[in-house]
């Protein structure tokens, strides 16, 4: 007996209605990228093992779906590491490609593999699938799309500006009013480290911090001693876990703390200037806010951090993040070139818009009509108008059997299709169109133009 198949953990089958709801989020995020002066690209969905490897920190390596050799992967295999089961040293001898963790990254290759053919500062965005072999949990899965836009080739702290009116804009645009966009800066990070004698523990300290949410002030202070960062260093720092006020407040309070850091007084005047910027041009819906525990424990940031938060009630981890990544192709050999981007979840959206209602009915509609299908004669007089109907933009289809009408009306209830259109011989002697009304049971005799008015 066959056994029942089924899908990888962390992966899913989308229905032709969940398909339609995906694709409107991502007409709406992708025609608001094309209105902030955005172009697309795509790359391949595997990269070079040595393209992803090392960009995203120690947790993230993990996380890299590892692709084996074709053919004899074990030929080439180191015996010493083979024989002592050693994985981690073993991979790089059987699996020289990957699949993509994220878009940022593939990006910054390619600036840097096609640098000569592109107008720098050059703004792309991207809406592909990525990979991470990650826990399934609600709203977090091993295969989703991640929709991006970004600018390289640009210090001007303006692209923040406008990245967070992108946010607000797109947010707006899908229903989802009341979001917050989260803002840090990696400099404020680093100064805190430096004035609490922990810059050598930078990576470790923001990673334990940024966990702050997730597992409490307790649970950051456990992992920050487990991580070899002092209980002296920790008491200096204390005054984060209750980082209150308006973000003027919260900015004056940072001037303060990292009065002696020189690098944490840049990243000071770098959040000062965009949200200061950002309030004075104004939000439609989204909501602003300085969170100096941000940190987005990924080795690439070196600015302004971004994090974006559901409406307050929804119970979702971030749906967006993302900032300034100034060294990014300079692991790649091109200096120099600043970079800064941001990216929409679309899988944990599509969460927080089906739990909140907000998807319009609009967006699952099927065909407007079916035409009924007597016989071949009726199917073809039927098919002409369906070609015309087509034409001018109008759903609709032609039952493929000649069954009974019963069963073509059941059709088209279950496909929730609002009207039949009849066409048997009376109408076809007559050159007209029985339009008849599923949810009302009216039936209306009229000529094509009519039909198609009412179709529209």
């Amino acid at each position: 007996m066959a056994s029942k198949p089924s899908i990888p953990k962390g992966t899913r089958d989308f229905s032709p209605a969940e398909v339609a709801k995906r694709q409107y989020i991502i007409q709406t995020i992708k025609s608001n990228f094309e209105k902030f002066g955005f172009q697309p690209i795509e790359t391949p969905s595997f990269e070079n093992s040595e393209t992803l490897m090392g960009k995203y920190g120690e947790e993230g390596d993990r996380l890299i779906f590892k692709i084996l050799n074709s053919g004899d992967y074990l030929a080439k295999a180191n015996a010493t590491h083979l024989e002592a089961k050693d994985s981690t040293k073993l991979t790089s001898s059987i699996s020289e490609k990957a699949l993509r963790y994220d878009l940022t990254v593939p990006f910054a290759r390619y600036v840097v593999q096609h640098q000569n053919e592109i107008e720098f500062p050059f703004k792309r965005y991207q809406i592909q699938p990525v990979w991470r072999a990650d826990r399934p949990q609600k709203g977090r899965f091993r295969e989703f799309f991640q929709c991006d836009a970004d600018v390289v080739g640009s210090k001007s702290l303006w692209q923040e500006v406008e990245l967070v009116q992108l946010y607000d804009t797109v947010f707006t645009t899908l229903g989802l009013n009341g979001v917050t966009v989260k803002i840090n800066n990696r400099k404020i990070l680093s100064g805190i480290a430096e004035v609490i004698g922990a810059s050598d523990k930078l990576i470790d300290f923001t990673v334990a911090l940024d966990k702050l949410d997730k597992i409490g002030e307790d649970g950051v202070k456990k992992e920050m001693i487990e991580k070899g960062i002092s209980e002296a260093a920790i008491v200096k720092v204390q005054p984060l876990f209750n980082f209150t006020g308006s973000i003027s407040e919260k900015i004056e309070k940072l001037s303060q703390l990292l009065a002696a850091s020189e690098e944490g007084m840049k990243g000071v005047e770098e959040l000062r200037f965009i949200c200061d910027n950002v309030t004075n041009l104004g939000l439609t819906t989204a909501i602003l806010d300085l969170d100096v525990t941000l940190a987005r424990g990924l080795n690439y940031y070196t600015g302004a951090i971004f994090e974006v938060a559901a409406p307050k009630g929804v119970a979702m981890g971030s749906i967006g993040g993302g900032g300034r990544y100034d060294d990014l192709t300079g692991i790649f050999g091109l200096k120099n070139m600043s970079g800064v981007g941001i990216s929409f979840g679309l899988d944990r959206i599509y969460l927080v818009i089906e739990e909140l209602g907000l998807f319009p009915e609009t967006v699952t509609a099927s065909s407007k009509a079916l035409f009924v299908n007597y016989g071949d004669a009726e199917a073809f007089y039927a098919l002409q108008a369906i070609k015309k109907l087509r034409a001018s933009g109008i759903k609709v289809e032609l039952y493929p059997d000649k069954a009974k009408v019963a069963k073509q009306f059941q059709h088209a209830d279950k496909r929730n299709i609002p009207f039949a259109v009849i066409v048997g011989g009376e109408e076809m002697s007559s050159n007209t169109f029985s339009l008849k009304n599923l949810v009302s049971g009216e039936q209306i005799t009229m000529d094509f133009e009519s039909l198609k008015n009412a179709l529209i």
